[in-house]
């Protein structure tokens, strides 16, 4: 018989959290990050509602789960929306319906669930790529395996590159990058790209921006901190702004100068980064899912993720499940209009704590779909 108990991050022990770093090693699946013990802790230092479940056989924890305890029961990812990759670790199949109503929970609703024995099996969820670059061999070798499967593409990048060096700059890769300065430049060049695509902007949240402060700090333990910089010059071009975890790296933060955009810095940067994956360590650098255009070329690896809703037993969980299957009909898990919509709602449904600010958040993204040709939603996140 398994025994449930509920924690706020906060309160989790240091046993508890090395069985679920062990846990979390045990299957190539959960070998994310995100997917750990210190990331939950990391988020639940902003945010009062993050929560643990915790299933244990006798003393012995088997499962771990990581989530929101949101307005109306709804449960949402840890961390989300910078969560791409979520779900319960165990080392067994578990009756999760059942376990979210005695959380006193409606639903738990994902976007990148990790979900390898099958707990959030549902008819309305669909699945979608994110995208990995995972050195094999050297990263000269796995260059060289990405120019081979775009060869044209990557021809105008060396041109592009050794352009961009002669008539700019030299171009050179800062990892890790400590300078506070260029930090404060991604994280303006992020919030403005989501003003001009018509995105909710969750780096506005003081939560958000608490939590990657903490992380830009976090230079030691299990979980870090990692900024890798391009610079033409002196000047920066482009970034990434993540966490890591052992020689896994999983970035959020992706920034480009939009001044610099004739250049391709987003393409030139990847290609530098990927040279020095080796020096830091890294074996696995995770695109995660979106922006297929930008990563497919990189990542000849890829992973299936989910998106959808688990609705709790009982009448709570039905009422949320005609929902999402309302949503789902109506095409919310699409590229197109309501998908996009979805998306956002889902960002600012997280990313916003107070009642006020996601009226705000929602009626912004119901007037930007409305004002868009065929009524489309301005979402790109």
């Amino acid at each position: 018989m398994l025994r449930l108990e509920v924690i706020h991050p906060a309160e989790l022990s240091e046993a508890d959290a090395a069985e679920w770093r062990w846990l979390c090693a045990a299957r190539p699946e959960f070998a994310n990050p995100l997917l750990g013990p210190d990331f939950a802790r990391a988020v639940g230092a902003v945010r009062p509602d993050a929560r643990v479940a915790i299933w244990r056989e006798g003393q012995r924890p088997v499962g771990f789960f990581a989530y929101h305890h949101r307005p109306g029961g709804m449960a949402r990812p840890i961390g989300a929306p910078l969560s791409d990759y979520h779900g319960l670790v165990s080392d067994r199949p578990l009756d999760i319906r059942q376990d979210l109503a005695e959380f006193g929970l409606s639903a738990y609703r994902y976007t990148g669930l990790v979900d390898p024995h099958g707990d959030f099996a549902s008819p309305t969820a669909e699945s979608r790529e994110a995208f990995v670059i995972e050195l094999k061999s050297s990263a000269a070798d796995y260059l060289e395996a990405v120019r081979a499967g775009s060869a044209k593409r990557f021809k105008n990048y060396r041109r592009l590159d050794g352009k961009l060096d002669r008539e700019v700059g030299p171009i050179a890769v800062r990892a890790p990058d400590h300078d506070r300065a260029a930090f404060e430049q991604l994280l303006a060049w992020k919030r403005d790209q989501l003003a001009r695509t018509g995105g909710h902007d969750f780096l506005a949240a003081p939560w958000t921006r608490s939590l990657l402060d903490a992380f830009f700090e976090m230079r030691e333990g299990p979980l870090q901190g990692l900024m890798i910089n391009l610079y033409v010059g002196d000047r920066l071009m482009a970034g990434h702004f993540g966490v890591r975890a052992g020689d896994t790296y999983h970035p959020w933060i992706a920034s480009t100068d939009p001044e610099m955009a004739a250049w391709s810095p987003g393409q030139l940067f990847l290609l530098r980064a990927i040279a020095a994956m080796p020096d830091l360590g890294l074996r696995v650098y995770d695109l995660g899912p979106g922006h297929e255009h930008y990563k497919r070329p990189y990542a000849l690896s890829t992973r299936m993720i989910g998106e959808g809703m688990a609705a709790a037993a009982g009448s709570r969980g039905r009422a949320a499940d005609a929902a999402e299957k309302a949503w789902s009909l109506a095409g919310a898990h699409g590229a197109g209009p309501v998908g996009r919509l979805r998306r956002r709602l889902d960002i600012i449904a997280i990313s916003e704590l107070s009642l006020g600010g996601r009226a705000k958040g929602f009626a912004a993204a119901l007037a930007a779909r409305a004002l868009r040709p065929g009524g489309s939603s301005a979402e790109a996140a």
